[in-house]
């Protein structure tokens, strides 16, 4: 009964991941991002009754509540606490050359947004902490508070597509000690001159901060090479960024790859009722390729 009553983050394009990957019994799959495993189970659904799941986490906190959820599919399921960066090592580990699909769900989670402590959120006063590792690299916290001037400017243009990056650094190191999210969050909206619109000011330097601190640029282009690496000849590689930097790299590779085929020739958006239901869901972008010998 208390997995009925238990929330769990709402998984983005869920059907469409599941027609996608197209599971089958006795297929193997990865999902790179498991979070609170929403698509996971929806997986070892569609491919019952012996489908495989190798469940991989940065987040530990991801993985206790991913357990939790999908207890009732054991031994179908492993849990594994990895970068997805390290998926092809994990599969090895796992005594698995190939699979037949890898998911990446990009992106911070609904739960990590709003229960977790670790400055995700610009809504609370949270210590800037932004790792979704908690034991690996430099926290936001480090990054605002010392980093020069100008570096941060580079930082939140790179990483925030941030346009008024200049004027939010310089409020940012005038205003520094900063003590907390709630706090960097204010800094920002005084110091932008932007108006509240459709998002947050602070929205585009948080996304920079966490993207800086949990390197996920990089560890997403050597998730889509290790993906390519262990996809059998017809799997599938299904990825769902949330904005334009990640989106851009996927995009890019899976063009530029001589072992993917692009099965979906426009990017796939959430429909009008999933946006409704779920207003995280709205900047969600699919894309689907197919390994092929190269």
């Amino acid at each position: 009964m208390e997995n009925e009553t238990r929330k769990y983050h709402q998984s983005v394009l869920l059907n469409e991941t599941i027609d996608a990957l197209m599971p089958e019994s006795e297929g193997i799959y990865i999902d790179c991002t498991l979070g609170d495993g929403g698509h996971s189970e929806a997986i070892l659904k569609a491919s019952g009754p012996a489908g495989r799941v190798i469940g991989i986490d940065a987040d530990p906190e991801a993985l206790a509540e991913a357990e939790h959820r999908l207890e009732s599919y054991r031994p179908r399921v492993r849990f594994i606490n990895s970068n997805f960066s390290a998926l092809a090592e994990v599969a090895w580990k796992e005594g698995l050359s190939q699979v037949n699909g890898v998911l990446l769900d990009l992106g911070v989670s609904a739960r990590q947004l709003d229960t977790e402590k670790r400055g995700f959120s610009f809504r609370r006063a949270e210590f800037l902490d932004m790792r979704f590792s908690p034991s690996n690299g430099v926290t936001a916290d480090e990054i605002v508070n010392s980093i020069p001037e100008a570096e941060l400017v580079d930082v939140l243009f790179r990483y925030g597509e941030e346009p008024r990056a200049r004027r939010i650094a310089s409020s940012i190191v005038s205003a520094r000690p900063i003590k907390d999210s709630m706090h960097l969050a204010e800094v920002i909206k005084l110091g932008s001159g932007y108006k509240f619109g459709k998002i947050h000011p602070a929205t585009r330097t948080f996304q920079a901060l966490r993207i800086l601190v949990n390197q996920e640029l990089e560890k997403l282009e050597q998730a889509l090479v290790s993906a390519t690496s262990i996809l059998i000849n017809g799997g599938r590689l299904v990825a769902i960024a949330y904005h334009s930097l990640e989106d851009r790299i996927i995009k890019n590779f899976i063009r530029s790859s001589s072992n993917l085929e692009r099965i979906n020739k426009k990017v796939i958006r959430p429909s009008k009722d999933e946006i409704q239901n779920n207003r995280r869901s709205r900047s969600a972008r699919m894309r689907i390729a197919e390994r092929h010998a190269g």
